[in-house]
């Protein structure tokens, strides 16, 4: 008989059904890690919601474990890549948490508005500061949608009803889908300089990570009110300080923060700031419907192998899964690498496969490269629902199959059109098992990726590659690997860089300032299940 741990208090219907279901279950919360630690090995599934942390060596020690489920969206306290390593299926609930986010992310923006809080605050003083409160109304005013996935585009239509303006920013947002919200979709600087109030709407990811720093900031319309109901560590909160104090930022409020659980921060002192301990998806009836989803999940997946909402597999018989492992790890890092690189409307993606890799089932391995293309923004984005976030978002798909003599015995073409133009990636498996990116827009280049990458596309000249090793030896970084490629001789040229850790924002920026260097990202690719 199967056992699952509940380590999150979550509501009891998630026990009820893994009972009902015929599976063992045990409550155990407020669990210190040396105490799930020493629990972990007696069970198959683990079930969490945000309080429990399960790293890489809570992983290791689940011996038996097979599958973890969040109940919620976020999956930041699982280490994704520790349990596809050991084999464990992690699950979420992308859905169950989307209406009680946005409602939130509204209340948050009815209180900036009107000073509420504050309000509130002083009148059960016994003071009656009628002339101090004064607010604004939302009627007639902008405001910025930071990720119009799910919860944005929920937001957007409330927001609508407010009779506000909403602009939006989101690379997989369609010109079709942006007109069906009704909302204008702008660049990220447009919806800076135009908005009255913002709110972020996206996953933590490399590119998002600070997309509200001191620079970005800066751009804003004086007088912006800032909402954050997504993740902590979207804001530079350093920098958000700085700019309430200046009065460039009229105000904010915050449902997550950089660090969690947040004790003290200095935004507290500050009573433009509204601050609610991650209350997003605090409502019974999300609760309730996480609780019950995550259950069903969970006990489908140990009784019957069926896989939902997984973040690290997708739906497949046990002996495609086998035959298909090295193909579906190449197609996710080709989707990745296009879908890192990718800053505006995504329209179409065509996807080839030549050689021995064409005669196989091609499903779930496009699947695998929507996953990869969509993922650095959309962080409810699994094998299983990557195809319909797709036709959604109108982004046309198409497949190419050539199993007849190519260059490679295989090889997995990603090319993607954006509003601004074209561009392809292509990968092989060199030994049948270990993935390659072998071209990049056209050009020749070989590498393996890894956790921590260097991108970079510059003009055929001399004197980079010395600049370059320069600024990384002063930032204490090492390469691991350098790849070079060009189209011709002092034409477009390609570096890609593997490195043994993560630049800094300051590196990078240095990187990026180089005379030569026409485009400078970091990328991160990480092992599939």
């Amino acid at each position: 008989m199967p056992k699952v741990l509940i380590s999150d208090k979550m509501s009891p219907l998630a026990a009820e059904i893994f009972e009902a279901r015929g599976i063992e279950t045990v409550v155990a919360t407020d669990l210190t890690p040396a105490a799930l630690k020493e629990k972990i090995a007696a069970f198959d599934g683990l079930a969490v919601r945000s309080a429990t942390k399960a790293t890489a060596e809570i992983i290791a020690a689940g011996t038996n474990l097979k599958v973890i489920g969040r109940a919620g969206i976020g999956v930041d306290n699982v280490d994704i890549a520790a349990a596809t390593g050991r084999g464990i299926v992690v699950m979420n609930t992308p859905d169950g948490n989307s209406i009680t986010t946005a409602e939130h992310a509204l209340a948050l923006l009815f209180t900036l508005a009107r000073q509420i809080a504050e309000a509130n605050s002083s009148t059960k003083a016994g003071k009656w500061e009628k002339s101090r409160f004064m607010g604004v109304e939302l009627t007639g005013k902008t405001i910025g949608i930071v990720g119009c996935g799910n919860i944005g585009s929920i937001v957007a239509e409330r927001a609508l009803g407010l009779r506000m303006k909403v602009v939006a920013y989101d690379p997989f947002l369609s010109n079709e889908r942006a007109d069906d919200l009704g909302v204008r979709k702008v660049e990220l600087d447009e919806l800076l300089r135009a908005a009255d109030f913002i709110t972020l709407h996206v996953p933590l990811t490399e590119q998002t990570r600070g997309i509200l720093n001191e620079e970005s900031l800066a751009k804003t319309k004086p007088g912006v009110r800032i909402i954050n109901c997504a993740r902590g560590g979207l804001i530079d909160e350093a920098a958000l300080y700085n700019a309430i104090q200046s009065g460039q930022v009229a105000g904010a409020a915050l449902d997550v923060f950089e660090t969690e659980p947040a004790r003290e921060s200095p935004l507290f002192k500050l009573e433009q700031v509204v601050c609610t301990p991650h209350l997003g998806a605090s409502t019974s009836e999300a609760q309730e419907k996480v609780a019950l989803q995550i259950a069903e999940q969970m006990a489908d997946f140990l009784l019957t192998g069926a896989v939902r909402n997984a973040l690290n597999t997708p739906s497949l018989s046990a002996e495609d899964a086998k035959r298909l492992k090295p193909y579906m790890q190449l197609a996710e890092q080709m989707g990745s690498f296009a879908g890192q690189l990718t800053r505006t409307g995504l329209t179409s993606v065509n996807i080839e496969y030549e050689g021995h890799v064409a005669e196989l089932n091609c499903r779930p391995l496009t699947q695998t490269v929507l996953t990869g293309l969509l993922r650095p923004m959309l962080d409810s984005v699994n094998m299983v629902n990557a195809p319909v976030l797709a036709r959604e978002r109108d982004i046309a798909l198409s497949e190419t199959k050539r199993d007849g003599d190519c260059d490679y015995q295989t090889l997995i073409r990603v090319t993607v059109k954006t509003d601004r133009g074209q561009r392809s990636v292509a990968g092989t498996l060199f030994g049948g098992t270990k993935p390659r990116v072998v071209e990049i827009k056209g050009i020749q280049v070989e590498a393996e990726l890894g956790p921590h990458m260097l991108y970079i596309t510059n003009k055929d000249k001399p004197g980079l590659i010395g600049r370059l090793g320069t600024i990384l030896s002063d930032a204490g970084v090492n390469i691991a690997t350098f790849h070079l490629g060009r189209s011709s001789p002092g034409g477009d040229a390609i570096a890609l860089l593997e490195l043994d850790q993560s630049l800094s924002a300051e590196t990078l920026k240095k990187v990026r300032a180089l005379d030569l260097v026409e485009r400078a990202e970091p990328l991160s690719f990480q092992p599939l299940l």
